[in-house]
């Protein structure tokens, strides 16, 4: 009886729902700015852990680079300190004037063939421009060596045209002084000089390096040096040995001090950037852990507000449906 009488209830209101228009009972939004509203929340949060992850990852990396450059270092530094002791008998004998004026001047500059290493290279490249600066004039010729891609890229914007010679991926072996003596050959064999300016960091600690500029002269400058007198005066006063002359042992010495103080240059030059990459990649990795503390505590605060949001919708809905009833 019961179901009869539902049944002649629903063919009653079946013509009246029908004859309602569609467009009545559709939503006022659109597909998208509803999909925007249900997902707002989820949304937020996602990009939060995703940011969050990525951090995580970029953190993984600096302390893996940093815990690489370590290893490098120690396996440098030992050598970087044993190899101070060849430059400084010519240091003694010939001693190192940089403020001296010649015509014809060659700067070679010592940078690294990767980045991530603080302003090691931006240091040494103001450098080489002031020197530049110093030496040249109207009569005068300044030439540039470049070592290493980092400094080529600086260098090759304004100073183009008066680099002779770049050399990179010089540290992808190990360095020993045969390679670096090589290097020195040729580069006595492309430039013309009265003096080489060797641009490079010094080692002082993981923290610290200092901007340094070595002195080679020619050996035409230095016999004229040594006949005006001064400390290269004193060459005089050696015997010499053999059969000789002086110009030959002072070529010989020439070159001989070039590939010594550029073996020194190239191991303080490596060791100052494995020091500068552990002391950046230490930063970028507290950096990171500070900026995921933030992060953690917004999607907190995010996830929070959206609970208890669902909270208040739920408790004015039973609000409702008790009053409803």
């Amino acid at each position: 009886m019961a179901m009869a009488v539902f049944r002649r209830e629903g063919r009653r209101l079946l013509p009246s729902i029908a004859a309602r228009p569609i467009a009545a009972i559709r939503s006022p939004l659109s597909s998208d700015q509803e999909e925007g509203l249900l997902g707002v929340r989820s949304i937020s949060t996602q990009v939060v852990r995703n940011r969050m992850k990525s951090v995580k990852n970029i953190q993984k990396i600096t302390k893996a680079m940093k815990m690489v450059a370590a290893s490098k270092l120690r396996a440098v530094q030992g050598r970087a300190e044993n190899s101070r002791g060849l430059w400084q008998p010519f240091t003694a004998l010939l001693g190192d004037n940089p403020s001296i004026d010649v015509k014809r001047s060659v700067v070679v500059t010592l940078s690294s063939d990767k980045g991530l290493c603080g302003g090691i290279n931006s240091t040494v490249v103001k450098v080489s421009r002031a020197l530049y600066k110093l030496n040249a004039g109207p009569e005068k010729e300044v030439q540039f060596v470049i070592v290493g891609e980092k400094a080529k890229a600086i260098m090759f914007r304004d100073s183009k045209n008066d680099i002779v010679l770049s050399v990179t991926e010089l540290n992808k072996n190990p360095l020993n002084y045969a390679q670096v003596s090589v290097l020195a050959d040729d580069i006595l064999k492309n430039v013309e000089f009265d003096a080489l300016r060797i641009v490079y960091n010094k080692f002082h600690s993981v923290v610290a390096f200092l901007p340094t500029v070595s002195t080679v002269l020619s050996p035409e400058i230095i016999e004229k040096e040594s006949e005006i007198g001064g400390k290269l005066g004193e060459l005089d006063s050696y015997e010499i040995e053999g059969g000789e002359t002086k110009g030959e042992i002072l070529q010989n010495l020439a070159e001989f001090q070039f590939s010594c103080v550029m073996f020194n240059a190239v191991l303080e030059n490596a060791c100052s950037e494995m020091g500068a990459r552990m002391s950046a990649m230490d930063s970028s990795s507290r950096n990171a852990g500070e900026m995921l503390d933030r992060l953690t505590l917004t999607y907190n605060r995010t996830r929070q507000a959206s609970i208890t949001t669902e909270l208040i919708e739920i408790i004015s809905g039973a609000s409702a449906l008790e009053a409803a009833k």
